[in-house]
């Protein structure tokens, strides 16, 4: 082989030795580069099943809010691929337009603080539901330390949200309970002292009735005694016995004497008739039932109310003759007592009206239905959804508890009944009680 001119034996050699060393750096290079391109798939692959494992969403924005890449939660969260995600903008993400302004000052705030922000964003589900997420949003710098995007990491609150509910709603259901015993122990208690003083007053009542009703036969013969006295004085001319009877007022007082025992003995009877009230009750916490007399009940509840709290109103009552109801009579009472006591209050409220209640009493197939129609000003739209709920009141500070409408709602529902109101479209408001009747025989 003929070397070029001018090319000796040695410089060939060195150029075939060079050749080969950069031959061998080459494979040793493309060696390197293939172990390179292994640990790179490696690390892809780590960090592709770091971001699939995630439970949060993930994405990563440029500094336009174009999205360059996310994870498996989000795309199931929305219900989108991440081939249509990519290059999106993040606004496609928000369920309302609402949302855009948020996003954007918290991209603005993230930059100029150098730090993480945290804001609630309300993204869209597979659904189109609205989904509240907490994102923390944090700035993607490059080498000169300038802004080239962001890294939104956010965590889906809607089932947090419905636990915590479900949690408050449970405390609040507890703390009803609570309150319900509190105050079902103090009726407890109240009832024993009532039932005690109804006893210890029965028994002297029952005395005066007894010994007035003897009085009173005593007075008739007394009477016809004095009166054949009188007579005798008179025919015998004794002048003296005349004039102690005419300063002793003898014949007045024989006069006075039945009104007097008529009187005492209706005291009496009334003193009974609350004493046998005071009875019924002590029985307002028991649970015994009977079949309980409507129209009884009714008028005893207003009978109650005028007299024990000495109030004057009209009352208007459609009565139901023979209609009955499974249940307890004293807890009966205590609801409509509490009804007829609120609509006194609601059309008292109103100046120179004077408190005017509608009761009727009808059946309606196998329920009884009771409504008690007041002329008061209405409940307002507003706390119409509440008045039921315990402590909520319409009344000033000191007039009202709120558990009066709360405790006959409980009452009427464990009777198998319910209890409504509304406003009547005649004005006033109109409460529904209905309650499981009895057929009438025949």
């Amino acid at each position: 082989m003929e070397h070029p001119k001018g090319v000796d034996d040695d410089t060939w050699l060195d150029v075939i030795q060079k050749m080969d060393d950069v031959y061998s750096q080459l494979l040793r290079d493309e060696v390197a580069l293939e172990e390179k391109n292994a640990q790179l798939e490696v690390s892809q692959q780590l960090i592709y099943s770091l971001l699939s494992s995630m439970s949060d969403v993930l994405v990563a924005a440029d500094a336009q809010g174009l999205i360059e890449q996310t994870n498996q939660a989000l795309c199931e969260l929305v219900g989108c691929s991440e081939e249509t995600l990519l290059g999106a903008h993040m606004q496609t993400l928000l369920h309302s337009s609402a949302g855009t302004s948020v996003l954007q000052d918290m991209m603005c705030r993230t930059v100029t603080l150098r730090q993480g922000e945290t804001v609630e964003l309300m993204l869209h589900d597979a659904a189109g539901q609205p989904v509240p997420v907490d994102f923390t949003a944090t700035p993607r710098y490059d080498g000169r330390r300038r802004c080239v995007g962001y890294v939104f990491v956010g965590r889906p609150m809607a089932e947090i949200k419905r636990a915590y509910r479900q949690l408050h709603e449970a405390h609040e259901a507890l703390k009803l309970t609570q309150q319900q015993l509190l105050h079902a122990e103090k009726m407890s208690s109240l009832g024993r002292l009532v039932a005690g003083v109804a006893h210890e007053l029965n028994n002297p009542i029952s005395f005066v009735l007894g010994n007035v009703h003897a009085l009173n036969r005593y007075t008739t013969r007394l009477r016809q005694y004095l009166d054949a006295v009188h007579a005798e004085a008179a025919l015998g001319n004794n002048p003296a016995l005349m004039a102690l009877a005419q300063k002793l007022r003898i014949e007045h007082i024989l006069r006075d004497l039945p009104s007097l025992m008529d009187g005492t003995i209706e005291g009496a009877q009334r003193t009974a008739s609350i004493v046998d009230g005071l009875k019924r009750f002590s029985a307002l916490d028991g649970e015994e039932r009977e079949m309980v007399d409507v129209d009884a009940v009714i008028e005893r509840a207003i009978h109650w109310v005028r007299t024990g709290m000495k109030l004057d109103f009209d009352v208007e009552l459609q009565a139901c003759p023979g209609c009955v109801v499974p249940g307890n009579a004293g807890q009966l009472l205590q609801v409509l007592m509490n009804l007829i006591q609120n609509a006194y209050d609601a059309a008292s409220a109103q100046p120179g009206v004077s408190p005017v209640l509608k009761i009727c009493a009808k059946r309606e197939a196998n329920f009884l239905v009771i409504t008690l129609h007041d002329n008061g000003p209405g409940i307002a739209p507003e706390v119409l959804s509440s008045i039921f709920e315990p402590f909520f009141t319409t009344k000033p500070v000191g007039k009202g508890t709120g558990l009066g409408l709360s405790i006959s709602y409980g009452i009427v529902e464990r009777h198998g009944g319910t209890l409504t109101a509304h406003n009547h479209p005649q004005g006033g408001a109109e409460f529904v009680l209905r309650l499981p009747g009895v057929k009438p025989a025949g």
